[in-house]
C-alpha cells in the first residue's frame, strides 16, 4: 500500500472517529440535555482514545492539522466582538475579569486534580 493511500485511510478513520463521537454526544444530548452534543461528543473521543476503542497513532496527524488550523474557526467569534462592540464597551472590565478568574480556577483545579493522579499513580 502507498503512502498516500494509507495516509488518506487514516483521514477517513479519524473522521469517522471525530464524526461518530460527535452524533453519539449529539444523542446524548438528546436524551439527557444537560450539556451541549458537542460536549458530549469530546467526552466520548476523549473516553474512546484512553480505552483505545479507536487507535490513537492513527487520528494524531489528522487531529495535528486540525489544531493547526484552528484559527479559522475563530474568525467569525472575532466578527461577533466587533458586532457587539458596545456591549464590550459597557461590559469589558467585568469580561476581563471574569475570564482571568475563571482560567485561574481551571488551571488550579487541573493542576491539584494532575498532582492527585501522580500521588495515587506512585
Amino acid at each position: 500500500m502507498s503512502a498516500f493511500n494509507k495516509k488518506v485511510i487514516n483521514v477517513l478513520y479519524s473522521v469517522f472517529a471525530i464524526f461518530s463521537c460527535l452524533a453519539l454526544g449529539k444523542l446524548c444530548s438528546y436524551v439527557a440535555p444537560v450539556l451541549p452534543g458537542s460536549l458530549y461528543g469530546l467526552i466520548i473521543f476523549t473516553l474512546s482514545l484512553h480505552f483505545r476503542v479507536f487507535d490513537a497513532d492513527r487520528i494524531k496527524s489528522t487531529v495535528v492539522w486540525c489544531l493547526k488550523h484552528m484559527g479559522v474557526c475563530f474568525v467569525p467569534a472575532g466578527v461577533g466582538i466587533i458586532n457587539h462592540f458596545d456591549l464590550i464597551k459597557q461590559f469589558g472590565i467585568a469580561i476581563v475579569l471574569i475570564t482571568f478568574a475563571t482560567t485561574f480556577i481551571l488551571l488550579t483545579l487541573v493542576g491539584l486534580h494532575y498532582q492527585r493522579c501522580l500521588a495515587e499513580e506512585e
